[in-house]
């Protein structure tokens, strides 16, 4: 039997899942299929921090949109949960980039001036400073950047509130659909071929993370995406050792609820392997104790592995295939997915009722897609 949709969204990661809802939204007829469980790659394993201004300088092509998305953050935690019921956890502390070396010091210096010339606030704190709001950092910390705007959510709570609303507001989702191929009418992209059978839609959008490369071979065209393998792990404290987030170079401590602590994240590219390794964990091991000492002290919970989608340029496709119409890709966003999501998801349903989106010239595909010569 065929099945007719406004919007056919392949991959159910927090991108897939944004999508769904910003469409459902505005009455669209939704269908998500995921050839897993919902959120079981890269989204429920992030750490859900909202670093625009950690993560990016200000001279990347991606602030702006990250700042804009990292800004939707408050509105839509609320809206959320009244939709679904899901608390997304949002916790808006701050956090602190710090630096282990002088030159460490410098450089996020000079990303201060970078992101002040571009409106945002970034205060620089010395040890003393630091060491006052966070009394176990190491004393060997050189200062940091205090960020206020940069904040947290739960990625695992995120990603189950964008489902569930999507749901309660008509979209229908099916996990354990793998997605093998497009299905195409001169020109134009009319549904998927599915281990379920065909399903039809207006608009196919391709959401489908590190997985994207291999599904858009099948359009006629090369998108360079790649997985990067990235592990992190749980302790869990008597008392909370953090305030806020702690984000340095190779290493990130984020304070999360019942006193526990996630570690991450290594960097292992171009493997779709998810196996956590004894060298991973225990480099992150010795870079979460340079800067917190006490974490040595705390119970262990447990460790987990991701796979993220990185790009040749480190810039995400977010935009319509140049070949075939009503196909449209959001993917690469690689550490930046649970705060690319929000904005991620309006400005592709904004893409699919053919409006105008200025804002995504510089993440279309047109920037690196090449014909696969047969």
């Amino acid at each position: 039997m065929n099945h007719k949709y406004d919007a056919i969204i392949v991959g159910g990661g927090v991108m897939g899942g944004s999508i769904a809802y910003y469409l459902a939204k505005r009455g669209r007829k939704v269908l998500l299929l995921e050839k897993d469980q919902l959120a079981s790659k890269s989204s429920g394993a992030a750490a859900g921090m909202l670093g625009a201004q950690a993560e990016l300088e200000g001279d990347s092509p991606l602030f702006p949109l990250a700042k804009r998305s990292r800004e939707m953050f408050p509105h839509l935690s609320k809206e959320l949960k009244e939709v679904s019921g899901v608390d997304i956890e949002f916790i808006n502390k701050g956090m602190f980039k710090v630096a282990l070396s002088n030159e460490e010091k410098s450089a996020l210096k000079n990303i201060m001036d970078i992101q002040r010339n571009a409106g945002e606030e970034a205060e620089w704190v010395s040890t003393e400073e630091l060491l006052k709001v966070e009394p176990f950092l190491s004393k060997e910390i050189k200062g940091g950047m205090y960020i206020r705007k940069d904040g947290q959510v739960s990625a695992p709570q995120l990603s189950k509130a964008f489902f569930q609303s999507a749901a309660v507001l008509g979209a229908e989702i099916k996990e354990f659909t793998a997605v093998h191929s497009f299905i195409f009418e001169k020109k134009k992209a009319i549904g998927v071929e599915t281990d379920d059978g065909n399903f039809y839609g207006e608009n196919i959008i391709a959401a489908n993370g590190a997985w994207s490369r291999h599904l858009l071979q099948k359009s006629g065209l090369e998108l360079v995406v790649y997985p990067v393998k990235g592990e992190c792990f749980f302790v869990k404290t008597d008392k909370p050792l953090l305030e806020k987030t702690i984000f340095s170079h190779g290493c990130y401590l984020v304070p999360k609820s019942g006193g526990r602590i996630l570690v991450g994240a290594t960097v292992k590219t171009h493997t779709f392997d998810r196996k956590v390794s004894l060298d991973g964990i225990a480099t992150l091991m010795e870079k979460a104790k340079e800067l917190l000492p006490v974490i040595a002290e705390a119970q262990w919970e447990k460790a987990w592995a991701g796979t993220r989608p990185q790009t040749g340029d480190g810039l995400p496709y977010i935009g319509e295939h140049p070949e075939y119409h009503g196909l449209f890709i959001a993917t690469g966003h690689f550490r930046n997915g649970i705060l690319l999501s929000p904005i991620t998801g309006e400005l592709t349903a904004d893409l699919v009722e053919r409006k105008i989106v200025p804002e995504l010239d510089r993440f279309n595909l047109n920037r690196s897609l090449q014909p696969i010569v047969s």
